[in-house]
């Protein structure tokens, strides 16, 4: 049996086997206490602003998880579908957070 601390896991890459998408590095763990199994691998999203809330985290079983290399994860999962992007004007641009300031 061959053994992984979690700081080696930090350092590997997680790959989607679906669509070959990079997830991103593993970032945190899920430990059963009861048994003492790794239940999941848990991949930040995005940060938005600089600020630590995180647009989507994926959170990977440890049943979705193919192969363990030396470098990467591959995994079962794919990535969620990303939020669609806010309607644009009749413009065909964003509407502007001053356009409602000045009546001409």
């Amino acid at each position: 049996m061959r053994c992984c601390s979690v700081n080696e896991l930090k350092a590997k890459e997680v790959i989607s086997e679906k669509n070959g998408c990079r997830l991103g590095y593993v970032n945190d763990v899920e430990i059963d206490l009861q048994d003492g199994h790794l239940v999941a691998l848990i991949i930040y999203g995005r940060t938005r602003f600089g600020f630590a809330a995180h647009e989507c985290d994926w959170r990977i079983c440890w049943d979705d998880i193919s192969v363990i290399g030396e470098d990467t994860i591959l995994v079962h999962a794919a990535p969620p579908p990303k939020p669609p992007r806010p309607p644009k004007n009749g413009k065909g641009q964003k509407k502007n957070i001053l356009d409602g300031l000045f009546q001409y």
